[in-house]
C-alpha cells in the first residue's frame, strides 16, 4: 500500500486494486500537485463539507465513476448532483470492497458554499479511520483537541495519523502534540497548514517534538510505503 500527501488535507491511498482520495481540494489549492481532470480515483472519502475539503469531488467522481463516502447529509447533497454516494454517520463503520471505514468525532463545523453564495448544511464533521490491507490510517479531519482521542488510540492500532496543525480553524501545533500522545500512531504526519496565511506553521518543528510515534513531514507528492 502507498500513501501520498498532496497539500492541505489531501491524502491518496493506493492499493493493488483501488485508489482512494481523502478530501480532494485541488482547484484553488496552490500547494497541490494533482490535476482534477486527470487524477484517478475509485473512492473519495470526505471528512466534512467545507469547500476546502470537498474540493474537486464532483469532477473527480464523475470522471472516474467513483464512490463518495461521507456523512449522510453531505452524501445526500452530492447524490443530488448525480454522484454515486454512500452516507454514514459518527460512530458508524462499514466494510467496503476497498477496506473498512469508521467515522469518528471531530469538533468543527460543516457546510458547503455554492457558487451563488448559498450555504448548504452538510451534517457533522468527522475524522476517518480507514483500515486497508490490515493497516489502519486515521485522518483526524478538521478538529480541536478532544479527550475521546484517547479512546480512539486505545481501541485502534493506528499505523499513520494525519493530524491538522494549522491553528485558527483547527487545533494548533501544541494541541496536536497532545493529540499524538493520545492517538499513539506509529507515524504522525502534519496536515492542514500553510495553504493560507492564517494557517502558516512550521511542520518540521512540530514533527521534531512528536514524542509518541515518529513525526514525519511529507512533501507534496511524496509517497510512503506501508
Amino acid at each position: 500500500m502507498k500513501l501520498s500527501y498532496h497539500g492541505h488535507s489531501v491524502v491518496k491511498v493506493e492499493t493493488n486494486n483501488h485508489v482512494i482520495l481523502i478530501d480532494p481540494f485541488i482547484t484553488g489549492n496552490e500547494l497541490c500537485d494533482l490535476d482534477p481532470e486527470t487524477v484517478k480515483a475509485d473512492v473519495i472519502l470526505l471528512t466534512h463539507g467545507h469547500n476546502d475539503h470537498v474540493g474537486d469531488t464532483e469532477t473527480i467522481a464523475k470522471n472516474n465513476d467513483a464512490l463518495v463516502v461521507a456523512t449522510n447529509e453531505l452524501a445526500v447533497y452530492l447524490g443530488k448532483k448525480g454522484l454515486n454516494t454512500h452516507g454514514m454517520n459518527i460512530g458508524g463503520a462499514r466494510d467496503f470492497d476497498f477496506g473498512r471505514v469508521k467515522l469518528t468525532k471531530a469538533f468543527h463545523s460543516s457546510s458547503y458554499e455554492e457558487e451563488d453564495g448559498t450555504t448548504v448544511y452538510t451534517g457533522m464533521p468527522t475524522g476517518i479511520l480507514l483500515t486497508v490491507e490490515g493497516k489502519t490510517i486515521y485522518h483526524v479531519g478538521d478538529t480541536n483537541l478532544f479527550s475521546d482521542m484517547k479512546l480512539i488510540g486505545d481501541m485502534n492500532d493506528i499505523e499513520v495519523a494525519f493530524v491538522p496543525i494549522g491553528d485558527n480553524f483547527t487545533m494548533g501545533p501544541d494541541e496536536a502534540l497532545v493529540a499524538t500522545d493520545w492517538i499513539k500512531a506509529n507515524t504522525v504526519v502534519p496536515v492542514h497548514f500553510n495553504t493560507f496565511p492564517v494557517i502558516e506553521q512550521d511542520p518540521e518543528a512540530f514533527a521534531r517534538k512528536v514524542k509518541t510515534g515518529k513525526g514525519k513531514v511529507m512533501k507534496v507528492g511524496e509517497v510512503m510505503e506501508l
